[in-house]
């Protein structure tokens, strides 16, 4: 930007630089349930603690260790926190303490607090935990009076003391709180839940079973509805959305059909909290008696309890509880006499701080509604993520068997009389290379197409199966078990239509295709760009038109995430961490590993953070050979310590001339006497494996909106009894942009990429480098700007955004 408005804009820059944490010291303690990620957040919060200046401690054993005082406190040290992001659960250790429920209890914890001169806390946990830390702040300078007056502290203490800052990250696998879409801890769990799904989906085929799974969730369906839309399940019963009066039948009806449909398994979810309309609990034991009665299905259950809570944090958990580990520490910096207790969360793709009791006020309002039998209040305040999970399984659940749309049904469904006569037909096909989550998508389309009253077509292979015309309708029951399928199950291919257009033109007219919805990555983004411009000399190309975009690279313009790239990062976090295991117990060693995404960074960079990676280089990010020697020296120093591995990833396309192996070879010769190297490149491997539970919920979820979007589209601009349209805004990606998922012109999207590396010109994920960076223990300049603003939890999710990054 140039002109009087430049400089003005640079006022208003912060960096993290201009924040000192000199003097002060921060706290950080699990409470309350256990959650896969808490480890990354009190190592985030140790780092950045430490990197600003300030002391930071450990309370073990949550708010029980900070009413017992002596060594449940101890101070942190840049090396207490290695080796923790890989590792489940908390290792501080987390407790139910009913004594800091008490005065005297809080009034120790307080004098405990003082004698280490700590009046900053980041309490992790849930929103018991968090109205403790909130009472417990409002009570402060009472206490510290009452700690006087007993002659345990002197006056200075009292005024050195005076304020205690509060910052709380929410802990749980449930996602039941309220201002946040995401809570730390969730999508690992999802992890588990669909592990042991995709498991028992292979023997119950085996036997045609029917399996009734109960997965957690006590007060929140969350876990229930969304491993019901990952793995496709028959029916769900979560406490949101208490069955009608007469459920059993309809239930055993649908179960029925589903069986004579010739699949051989049916499975039924169950949240632990799940209720009908009379308030009578739901049990899996009573669903099984049911189907066996009713219907006579060998029939088993499975409770998945504490499985849910365990294992490795997911790469999403990672990054998520790295990022807010982070933010929390800079809330605390920035915190004045003024400022509220205040709760880090993620709205969309974006960090935000919210009034903490807001958030707990909302979390128990949830609870209010649920107890007045006021259900769609209740899914109301959950927030727009789990409204779009509620209504995306309500849509894919509305029909039962293969497409049979009545024209009397069809009539009904379309105000317009000029359109009933005429079914509208529409084109799915898959672009570029696999991507893990494609096949959710194609099944999601499927499926609300035909309940839209569409006849959905599948081409195979992409545009060239599209000009070969390998083009044929698929059915409701053709996509039955796609889910969870990785790959591409229509077949794709990288080439473009460009060369093929009249053929691509004729196949259209032949099979009377009214609209286009192409799933795939940056092939998918030039494809519908020739599409678009080739409408001036082929009218067939004037029909809606809409790309998902799948890739692993994560590189498509228009949107933050990619569909694919979260199974992308899971696989190289999960090397990374076995990697780092193998050298376990050697001697000190440098692992090189080389990962996929062309010119983009983004699993680069990304996945260095989830893994705790030392150093990662990039396209986007220049470096030269001192930048080279400097990260060969700063791993020197780190061995020096009791730290004994180090991890450095290099994109495959960052550099020409400094190659994987001349990197290897570096380091191998500079690390000569205090560390060895070891190299990867992992390769295919990070396109292959079965959809995430993250992936297969966001193609679930993006396909159902574009198939509605192309709906209104086509309803729109059928005139004369014809599909016509060359607007602009006919051609269009659907693409997440912040905090909501937006339909974005291609046509306008051309401005915003660079064709030659093909990515997009600005990449919000480079903002998480400095992040990275500051966790490897490098000074940087860290811009806060785009960090989280205090807002208020009513005004967290704008009226477009109706969906979230965070499943």
């Amino acid at each position: 930007m140039t002109g009087p408005m430049a400089p003005q804009r640079q006022d208003t820059r912060k960096f993290v630089e201009n924040l000192s944490g000199a003097g002060k010291s921060i706290a950080v303690l699990t409470s309350g349930g256990d959650a896969q990620g808490m480890n990354a957040a009190v190592r985030a919060v140790v780092r950045m603690g430490i990197y600003v200046g300030a002391k930071v401690y450990f309370i073990h054993e949550g708010y029980q260790g900070m009413v017992d005082g002596g060594d449940n406190i101890k101070e942190a040290t840049w090396e207490s926190v290695s080796s923790m992001l890989q590792v489940g659960g908390t290792v501080i250790g987390s407790a139910r303490c009913k004594e800091f429920r008490t005065h005297e209890g809080r009034l120790k914890a307080a004098h405990n607090l003082v004698q280490r001169g700590i009046t900053n806390l980041c309490v992790i946990g849930g929103d018991g935990s968090l109205t403790g830390a909130n009472l417990f702040r409002e009570e402060w300078s009472g206490l510290l009076n009452e700690l006087q007056e007993e002659g345990l502290i002197d006056e200075e203490a009292v005024h050195n003391h005076s304020e205690l800052h509060i910052v709380g990250m929410v802990g749980s696998i449930d996602n039941d709180f309220c201002g946040t879409d995401m809570t730390i801890g969730t999508d690992s769990a999802l992890h588990r839940i669909i592990e042991v799904v995709d498991a028992i989906m292979t023997t119950a085929q085996s036997h045609q079973r029917t399996f009734v799974l109960e997965v957690m969730g006590r007060h929140c369906g969350y876990l229930a509805l969304v491993s019901a839309l990952a793995c496709g399940a028959d029916w769900v019963f979560i406490p949101e959305m208490p069955p009608e009066d007469g459920w059993e039948d309809n239930m055993c009806q649908k179960l029925s059909e589903n069986r004579a449909d010739k699949k051989r398994l049916n499975i039924i979810i169950v949240a632990e909290g799940a209720i009908d309309c009379h308030n009578k609990a739901i049990t899996p034991d009573y669903i099984k008696d049911l189907v066996v009665s009713h219907l006579g299905f060998d029939t088993r259950v499975t409770i998945l309890g504490h499985v849910q809570r365990g294992g490795t944090p997911s790469a999403f958990d990672r990054i998520l509880a790295s990022r807010m580990g982070v933010e929390a520490v800079l809330a605390l910096l920035e915190a004045s006499t003024n400022t509220p207790a205040c709760v880090v969360s993620l709205v969309g793709n974006q960090a935000v701080r919210l009034p903490l009791m807001e958030c707990v006020q909302m979390t128990q309002e949830v609870q209010k509604a649920m107890d007045e039998k006021k259900f769609e209040e209740a899914v109301r305040l959950r927030g727009r993520s789990f409204e779009n999970n509620l209504s995306t399984y309500r849509l894919l659940a509305s029909r039962k068997a293969d497409s049979e749309l009545p024209n009397g049904e069809e009539e009904k469904k379309s105000g317009d009389e000029e359109q009933c006569n005429s079914s509208f037909n529409v084109a799915v096909l898959n672009v570029g290379a696999p991507a893990a989550g494609m096949n959710a998508a194609v099944r999601s389309a499927v499926r609300v197409g035909i309940t839209e009253g569409h006849k959905m077509f599948a081409v195979n292979d992409g545009f060239e199966g599209f000009y070969k015309g390998q083009i044929k309708e698929i059915s409701w029951g053709d996509v039955g078990g796609w889910t969870g399928q990785g790959g591409s199950l229509l077949g794709t291919k990288r080439t473009l239509p460009g060369k093929h257009l009249e053929k691509i033109a004729e196949q259209i007219r032949i099979h009377n295709i009214n609209a286009l919805l192409v799933i795939g990555g940056f092939e998918a983004f030039e494809s519908l760009l020739q599409l678009y411009e080739a409408r001036a000399h082929y009218q067939e190309f004037c029909i809606p038109m809409c790309i998902l975009p799948a890739t692993i690279s994560n590189n498509v313009p228009g949107t933050d995430l990619s569909l694919g790239a979260d199974t992308s990062l899971n696989a190289i976090v999960e090397t990374c961490d076995r990697i780092k295991q193998s050298a376990s117990g050697t001697k000190r060693r440098v692992f090189i590993i080389e990962t996929m995404g062309g010119y983009c960074g983004y699993l680069a960079t990304v996945g260095g953070l989830a893994a705790g990676a030392d150093t990662v280089y990039i396209f986007e990010e220049d470096f030269d050979i001192r930048d080279l020697q400097n990260n060969v020296e700063h791993l020197t120093q780190k061995m020096k310590t009791s730290i004994q591995r180090g991890l450095v990833l290099r994109n495959e396309n960052s550099n020409e001339n400094f190659t994987t192996d001349f990197i290897y070879q570096l380091y191998s010769e500079e690390g000569r006497g205090v560390f060895d190297c070891r190299k990867n490149v992992l390769g295919h491997m990070q396109q292959g494996g079965t959809p995430s539970p993250f992936d297969r919920n966001f193609g679930t979820k993006v396909a159902a909106k574009a198939i509605q979007w192309i709906t209104r589209m086509l309803k729109e601009s059928y005139k004369g009894g014809r599909v016509f349209t060359n607007s602009e805004d006919s051609a269009c990606l659907l693409g997440m942009r912040r905090r909501a998922m937006v339909f974005q012109p291609v046509a306008q999207l051309q401005e915003e990429t660079d064709f030659v590396h093909r990515i997009p010109k600005e990449q919000w994920w480079l903002k998480l480098r400095p992040v990275m960076k500051i966790l490897a223990k490098y000074k940087t300049s860290y811009d806060m700007s785009d960090s989280g603003q205090l807002e208020h939890v009513t005004q967290v999710r704008p009226k477009e955004s109706d969906f979230s990054a965070a499943i």
